[in-house]
């Protein structure tokens, strides 16, 4: 029974048990449905997942309430969570014994921002590999967590919904949805330019670029023509398409030849 309106306290190992029991039961209905696990103490522990945390925390839209969803996904209440382009779908364990519905929507990046972010990326990527581990330099970092303008969405950029009855807009089960995010790019950072709705391999193309410049410019006739012809994509760790940068090179090669004609 609640005690002067509080709520029954319940342990954490009781919550964690009920959690569980819940996935199990969904799982034979839908044996497709994909939990949040927390492992360790933290919430988070690659760059994706920790930048995604930190972006949420920096929001003063957010900070008020963003700590309640600490302990849900903690305690595995995050049922199911599935990352779509510019949506999240989820299922999270409440106080009823049926799980809420928390849908959030993520608006594109404007065009203006990616397409700078692009340009900044400029010859600064080695490779897809290198993106998704989050080793680049300090000066992208600080681009892609930019407020406002970097890669990660903004309040206003978030629509939050949740079928629970609690009359706040971020309710516990959002707030543990969102943390559940992170989780979910530790995973797989990939998800999150999917879920920004923007192609990561644009982004590496751009890099590549650069990248191609730099070496053709630094290498002998001879070595010249041997990059000119290789399979940039492979040596760089991303599938190109006609106009990457292999296929610029070839078509500056051609202009050349057309010139001295």
């Amino acid at each position: 029974m609640p005690f002067y309106g509080f709520p029954e306290y319940v342990p954490v190992a009781e919550k964690k048990r009920k959690a569980q029991k819940a996935v199990e039961k969904l799982k034979k209905k839908n044996p497709d449905i994909s939990p949040v696990v927390i492992q360790g103490r933290k919430l988070a522990v690659t760059w994706w997942g920790k930048a995604w945390n930190d972006n949420l925390e920096s929001y003063s839209d957010y900070e008020n309430r963003i700590d309640r969803g600490r302990s849900y996904v903690r305690n595995g209440a995050v049922l199911d969570l599935k990352i779509e382009k510019g949506t999240v779908i989820a299922l999270v364990q409440g106080s009823s014994s049926k799980p809420y519905k928390v849908e959030i929507g993520i608006a594109k990046i404007k065009n203006e921002a990616w397409e700078k972010i692009k340009k900044s990326c400029e010859g600064k990527i080695e490779s897809l590999q290198e993106l998704i581990d989050g080793k680049f330099p300090k000066a992208l970092s600080e681009l892609f967590t930019a407020k406002g303008s970097g890669l990660f969405p903004s309040p206003k950029e978030t629509s939050l919904s949740c079928s629970c009855p609690d009359w706040a807009v971020m309710c516990k089960h959002v707030a543990a949805v969102l943390y559940g995010i992170g989780a979910r790019l530790d995973e797989n950072p990939a998800l999150f330019f999917t879920l920004r709705n923007v192609n990561i391999e644009e982004l590496i193309t751009e890099a590549i670029k650069g990248k191609t410049r730099d070496m053709l410019g630094r290498t002998g006739a001879k070595s010249r023509r041997i990059l000119e012809d290789a399979d940039l994509g492979a040596m760089f760790g991303v599938e190109m398409d006609s106009t990457g940068p292999a296929q610029d090179v070839k078509e500056q090669k051609k202009r050349g030849r057309k010139k001295k004609e």
